[in-house]
Order: structure tokens, then C-alpha cells, then sequence
């Protein structure tokens, strides 16, 4: 039995194939259109997704869509109603666009199938609810027989925060909190607040808390939101404007906080550093006593997280070590682009009974589900592009990029099956020299051309995740935040402060100071033989030269561009960056060697992040 699952309309829009309960392939749209969380029809993720399991779409036996659009319809309507006349202007805005296509979903998705497919029939069409979308997409996959599941997000139908209870093939939602009450939101209004954009500048408030101290938590706790012990919560709606505004705050809001919406290009201060503290702190402490209390009512010894909340993988690290779940599993695509996974698979489940398989680590394959090329394919690509490249064997292509990154090179490496989800895991990566203190700033400013307090993540290899960071167990999607060990740690020394600009005396260091993040935190991936051989490899390759584990791993594209899909892509992004290695299979491109007329210039992609 083949179910094909599709996100769409919102952001992020995805699809993925499972047969007979197992995934089986898995990619976003904006992998292959290029424009960064594409809301599309995914047209292109479901061609790929048939054509990696060898089907047409007319032999699809189901097709799930992630989400129910009459019921979040029903919550526009009722709002609008329930605030009138306020947001009449919001109202002419949103109303049209549903009446026209988003409230006959069914139609425009058959339509847009039978595009694809004029064979496809609309009985195949089913619908499931958002959160229980996000639900099974954490655990179905997930390496538990049974566990209690854990949604977070900004709002589906109407639930923004929901419990579920999984065991065998069941999964069952009991208990929700309704918009417009919401953690996901809450933290997208200071996203916007310190002047980054919803839905995608979250995780730099998350990156840029450590920077700052948590002096407004109470100022939050005693205003904005009412938290009570068990976790449950109600946002005070007078500061807010998401309901029926065009904006996520109002003026009010503003005026707490003493200062006004920080525009995109305004300079950061210690107060918008203090600002990000702050919401990170609160969303720490609600997350903690929404899982305390869901493991002292459900007795359940595993946690599965989904929902965007689950991606912010400071919150993840503080409920592991709280040490209330003996296990934790975290869905790599936690956002609304795993919700293809989570439909498909609640629909085989739930829908046709369809019986479950335990994976020993999980069902995600190491989150590797998207397109892969053969070395064949990759040298006519690149000889098509323009590119000059050498071939070398596999033992001396791993050598040769290790010897690079030991020499302080940034290496863009592509290998295998795309990753699925919003981190490159080894597939399509950028990476670097972790030992290197210029390094962060290098990737930041030169590669990624994004903000240089931004942090890295640490790949290390799973056998010695523990002699590097106060972490003894998997964390393979880069979804969990741990310390680097006491006696790894080090200060910054002057000239580290003169190369950051940095006058604060004491700046968290390390011996790997390129992925210590300065409370010295680092989000950590461990990387196994089981799940990516290759890049397993190269880890220990690297350690055997510089008896170092750790790689810097960083996506590999630019500000305001998706992550590579293509090899055709990879190139272009190298010739448009300081990259000084590109590794493609077993094909290595040395910036020097390369065509100059075949320059790329990104700098009109600088603003769209």
C-alpha cells in the first residue's frame, strides 16, 4: 500500500511517500523551486517523491493532506466574528483569498493531482488534523513501542499546544490548548519584536539569547502570559495583534517594553539581546512544566516532540536533562513540512489500521529522503555546468577533504540522499575546522554572508560525543543543545576579543571554540557508520589527523537561498561564496581552478532572509 502525504498553502509545503507503513521518500518544495519556504503545491517534491519509489501518481492509494481546512476556516470566521469590528481591514484581506480556493481545498488539490496525473480520482483524497499530523510524524518513526507526544506550535485548526498518548499503531490526542493561546506565536511576536521575520527568524532569537541576560522573564510572566504549574497558559491578547492585525504586536506591547519594533537593518543592542534572553527563558520554563506534568499524569517513560516549537533545540536539551523521559525523540522535520510525513502515516495507521514496525533507532533513515545522484550523473552535471573537477576513489576523496579542513579550508560537501527537514546532517553541508577561533566569523560573514553572531553546530562522532560534551546519547537531527565538557573549556584570549570585537573579559572558548556558542552551549549532531557511513568516515579521517572528532557542520547554502538540492546548484552556491572546496561524490573542485567568468554574485539574495 503506497499513501503519498502533502503540506501545502501556508509555508514550508512538502511531500513524502511511505508504502506499506515504511518512508520511504521525503523532500520540500523549495529544495527544487529555489525560493525559501516555498508555500506552493509541491508539485516537484511529489514528482520526485513517485519517481524514488518507481510509481505513478494514478497507483497512489491514498493521498493525505496535512491539515482539515473547513475547521481552520471555522476558527478565522469565529475570531473575526468574536473581535468585531476590529481587524475589518484584515478581514478584506483574508476572506476573499479563502472564498476563492482555500475553503474548497478538496477541489484545488484534485485539480492540482490531476494535473500531475489525469487518472487521479478525489476519493483517494483524505484529510487529517494538524497536530495529529505533527503527532504522527513523531511517533510512528519514533524507536518507541509506547509514548506520550508532545505538539508545540504556532496554530493549526485550533490547536496550538496538544498531548497525545501512542502505543502499538495507535495514536490518540487528549488533551489541547486553542488559539489564539499559543508558545509558537508568543515567540514569533518577540521574533518580530526584536526585527526578525515570523516563521523563519525564530531560531536566530534562540541563537542570539546566550548574549544577552533574562532581565524582562517576569516582565512576560506577569503581562503577557499567565503560566501555571502544570504548563497550561493563556496569553493576554491586549498586547498582541495577530488575531485580526496585520502585525504580530501592537503598540502596547511597545510600550512595555519601552522601546519600538526594532527595524530589520537597525543595529542589535544588549537590549534586544536581553529581549531574546528573556523568551527563550520563558519558553524554557513552559516547556519543562508541560512535559513534568504530562510525565507525572501519563506515568510514560518515552517523549516524542513535533510542532515548530520542537525545533528549538535549547528548550529540547533543558527537558533531556531534566530527566523526567528516560527517552527522547524529536521529529528532524518538525515544522509544517514533516506534516506530509505525519499524514501519510496517520492515515495508513489510523485510517486503514495498517500495522507498525519498531524501528531499533528510528523510521526516518537518518532523515535522508530526498534525491541522490549517481557518480556518473554528478561528473556529466558538472562537466555540463562548466565546472573543472578532479576524480578520485573514494579512500583518497576522504583523505584529501580532511587534509583541507585540517588546513583551516571551508569545504562544501555534497553526498548522497538530501536531508529532509531544516538541518543539513552531512548530505549537503558546509563544513570546517572547529579548532579554528576564526572560523565562525569566516563562514559567517564570507560563506554564509549572514549575521556573524550566528553559532555553528558540532558534528562528532557518536562513539565520542561524550569525551567532548556533557551529552551521552544520540542526537542525530542536530535538535538538542548540550555544553562542551569542563575540560574542553577555555576563555577567549585578547586576540580572539580583537578578531570578534568583543570587550567582554570573559567569552566562553573551548579547544573547539568554531561551535562553542559563548555560555559555552553547542547544538550537537552525532553522526553514526549506521546512518551516513561516508560522512562517518570523513570524521574519523579528520581524527586520525588532528585527534579531533568534531567537524563544523553548517547548511550548505547562502542567506536568503534554500539548501543545495543539485549538483548544479551546489556549484553555483560555491562559485558564489568563499568556499575553497566543493566535494561532490568523489569529485573535488578547487576554487582556483575554476572558471572566473562563472562568478556567482548573491548579493541581491542578502535581504530576503
Amino acid at each position: 500500500m503506497r499513501i503519498l502525504g502533502i503540506s501545502a498553502f501556508y509555508h514550508d509545503s512538502a511531500a513524502a511517500l511511505v508504502e506499506d507503513g515504511r518512508l520511504v521518500a521525503a523532500a520540500q518544495e523549495e529544495r527544487f523551486t529555489r525560493k525559501k519556504h516555498d508555500a506552493a503545491f509541491p508539485y516537484h517534491a511529489i514528482d520526485y517523491c513517485l519517481d524514488a519509489a518507481g510509481a505513478k501518481l494514478s497507483e497512489i492509494d491514498h493521498i493525505a493532506f496535512y491539515d482539515k481546512p473547513f475547521l481552520k476556516f471555522e476558527r478565522l470566521l469565529e475570531t473575526y466574528i468574536a473581535l468585531a469590528p476590529k481587524g475589518f481591514r484584515s478581514f478584506q484581506m483574508a476572506i476573499p483569498l479563502w472564498l476563492k480556493e482555500k475553503l474548497f481545498q478538496k477541489s484545488l488539490l484534485s485539480k492540482k493531482l490531476k494535473e500531475l496525473d489525469e487518472d487521479v480520482t478525489s476519493d483517494r483524497l483524505l484529510f487529517t488534523e494538524h497536530h495529529l499530523s505533527h503527532a504522527a510524524s513523531a511517533f510512528y518513526p519514533s524507536p518507541f513501542e509506547k509514548a506520550v507526544v508532545l505538539t508545540m506550535d504556532g496554530v493549526g485548526e485550533w490547536a496550538t499546544t496538544s498531548a497525545a498518548m501512542g502505543e502499538g499503531n495507535r495514536l490518540e490526542i487528549f488533551q489541547e490548548i486553542h488559539f489564539p493561546h499559543s508558545l509558537g506565536l508568543l515567540y514569533s511576536a518577540l521574533t518580530y519584536y526584536t526585527g526578525f521575520k515570523v516563521n523563519s527568524g525564530e531560531y536566530k532569537v534562540m541563537g542570539l539569547a546566550p548574549y544577552g541576560e533574562p532581565k524582562y522573564a517576569k516582565l512576560i510572566l506577569d503581562h503577557l502570559i499567565d503560566l501555571k504549574p502544570d504548563g497550561s497558559f493563556r496569553l493576554d491578547m491586549s498586547y498582541f495583534d495577530y488575531c485580526t492585525g496585520l502585525t504580530m504586536t501592537n503598540e502596547r506591547f511597545a510600550k512595555l517594553f519601552g522601546a519600538p519594533v526594532r527595524a530589520p537593518d537597525q543595529l542589535l543592542t544588549a537590549f534586544h539581546m536581553d529581549v531574546a534572553a528573556s523568551i527563550q527563558a520563558v519558553l524554557d520554563e513552559a516547556v519543562l512544566r508541560l512535559t513534568r506534568s504530562l510525565a507525572s499524569r501519563t506515568g510514560a517513560r518515552n517523549l516524542c516532540l513535533a510542532g515548530g516549537v520542537a525545533l528549538n533545540c535549547v528548550a529540547n536539551g533543558k527537558v533531556l536533562r531534566d530527566g523526567k523521559f528516560d527517552h527522547i525523540w524529536i521529529q528532524p522535520a518538525a515544522g509544517d513540512a514533516g506534516g506530509a510525513v505525519g499524514a501519510a502515516l496517520a492515515a495508513f495507521h489510523q485510517f486503514k489500521g495498517g500495522a507498525r514496525s519498531v524501528a531499533a533507532s528510528d523510521g526516518m533513515s537518518g532523515a535522508f529522503l530526498g534525491p541522490e545522484f549517481s557518480q556518473s550523473e554528478i561528473e556529466r552535471r558538472l562537466a555540463e555546468a562548466g565546472a573543472r573537477f578532479s576524480v578520485l576513489n573514494e579512500d583518497e576523496m576522504i583523505e584529501a577533504t580532511a587534509k583541507a579542513l585540517a588546513d583551516q579550508f571551508a569545504v562544501g560537501w555534497f553526498q548522497g540522499r538530501m536531508e529532509f527537514g531544516p538541518r543539513s546532517l552531512g548530505a549537503r553541508s558546509i563544513l570546517g575546522d572547529p579548532r579554528s577561533p576564526a572560523m565562525q566569523k569566516n563562514l559567517n560573514l564570507k560563506v554564509k554572508y549572514r549575521e556573524s553572531f550566528r553559532p555553528f553546530a558540532p558534528a562528532v562522532l557518536r562513539e565520542d560525543v561524550g569525551q567532548w560534551f556533557e551529552l551521552d546519547s544520540d542526537s542525530p537531527y542536530m535538535l538538542i543543545v548540550a555544553d562542551v565538557r569542563a575540560d574542553k573549556r577555555r576563555t577567549m584570549s585578547a586576540e580572539e576579543r580583537a578578531l570578534f570585537g568583543i570587550e567582554k573579559l570573559n567569552v566562553a572558548r573551548s579547544e573547539i571554540p568554531a561551535v562553542t556558542h559563548v555560555d559555552y552551549s553547542a547544538r550537537i549532531q552525532t553522526v553514526s557508520a549506521e546512518t551516513n557511513p561516508r560522512f562517518h568516515r570523513l570524521l574519523m579521517a579528520f581524527k586520525a589527523q588532528t585527534g579531533c572528532p568534531v567537524l563544523v557542520n553548517t547548511s550548505f547554502n547562502v542567506r536568503g537561498e534554500p539548501i543545495v538540492c543539485t549538483p548544479e546548484d551546489a556549484f553555483r552556491c560555491f562559485m558564489g561564496n568563499e568556499l575553497d572546496l566543493l566535494v561532490i561524490g568523489n569529485c573535488v573542485l578547487r576554487k582556483s581552478d575554476q572558471n572566473p567568468a562563472l562568478k556567482q554574485d548573491y548579493s541581491s539574495a542578502f535581504e530576503l532572509d
